[in-house]
């Protein structure tokens, strides 16, 4: 059997993540299972390394563009696919064979202010449908994502299956003291810290955590600093007026990205993981912090119980 997997997106946050761990994981179970990658051209070289059985074959159209409408499906008939995997929610029209598609939350659509205007929106919508409706099956990753898809679509219950994730095993490692000296040095880690890592998006309920923790300080707990990792910090003022509305500007830091093995230091040097989020698919942060024995305090909806239970 010939399986497609479209692995564009592997250098991606979120889905990335997921993509990684599948083809790798893949490539230990399944020797005997031929599998095509459609991937940007720079990862074909590092994609041969997983072996004979896997395939890359180069996609040069961008994901969810309107070209990948064409590209993928011709892509798909070249290979005489069997079978095609979509790891998120775009499943072009065209697709030739039969198809299972991932669904990792409905964030486009619960929360379409996120989106660049009213067309992505409708866009976003449509392939949803169209995912939900033309695939064979359905992956996705909680009970709370599964309870949102058959809430915006009327499908079976039986065509949706969950399958929660699983972390990096960087994250489930013990403490490489001498990484994280090193990142305590760059940092200037001297005190006690809370962390915080993911997007900063406004789900992400940030400014309430920023002001929880002006309140935390209030109450005798001023020894203490709040670490944001996450880029475009920039695109939301809202959180640098919630630190200066509290003059917070020594407590409360904004690291911006940080790689895999920094971030696995800093969860093991945090006091505490917050993660006060009001939507997740699944949330993997709160797993990988508590992997490396750190405290953690999440919110209590959407998949949240589910992950830390």
């Amino acid at each position: 059997m010939r399986i497609a997997i479209d692995v564009r997106k592997l250098h991606d946050f979120g889905i990335g993540t997921y993509v990684r761990n599948l083809v790798h994981s893949l490539s230990r179970l399944d020797g005997d299972m031929e599998f095509v990658l459609l991937c940007q051209r720079r990862d074909c070289e590092s994609l041969e390394q997983l072996g004979p059985n896997f395939r890359p074959v180069p996609d040069p159209s961008a994901s969810y563009s309107l070209s990948e409408q064409l590209t993928v499906p011709l892509a798909l008939a070249r290979v005489k696919a069997d079978l095609f995997h979509s790891p998120h929610y775009v499943l072009p029209a065209l697709t030739p064979c039969r198809s299972i598609v991932t669904i990792h939350d409905c964030i486009h659509l619960m929360f379409p202010q996120y989106l660049p205007g009213r067309l992505a929106h409708l866009y976003a919508r449509f392939f949803f449908w169209l995912a939900a409706n033309r695939s064979a099956r359905i992956l996705t990753v909680s009970q709370a994502s599964k309870r949102d898809i058959l809430r915006f679509f009327p499908i079976p219950d039986n065509k949706v299956d969950v399958t929660y994730n699983a972390i990096d095993s960087r994250f489930s490692k013990p403490a490489n003291t001498g990484q994280m000296d090193r990142v305590r040095e760059r940092y200037q880690l001297q005190g006690r810290f809370l962390l915080y890592s993911g997007n900063i998006k406004p789900h992400k309920n940030l400014e309430r955590l920023i002001d929880a923790f002006a309140r935390l300080r209030s109450e005798g707990f001023g020894d203490i600093q709040l670490l944001i990792t996450g880029s475009e910090v920039s695109r939301y003022a809202g959180l640098r007026r919630a630190v200066h509305r509290f003059n917070l500007h020594k407590y409360v830091r904004f690291l911006g990205f940080q790689s895999s093995e920094t971030l696995a230091s800093l969860y093991h040097l945090a006091d505490a993981f917050v993660f006060p989020s009001l939507y997740e698919g699944f949330g993997l942060p709160p797993l990988e912090a508590m992997a490396s024995g750190t405290p953690v305090l999440t919110s209590n909806v959407s998949s949240l119980p589910e992950v830390v239970d």
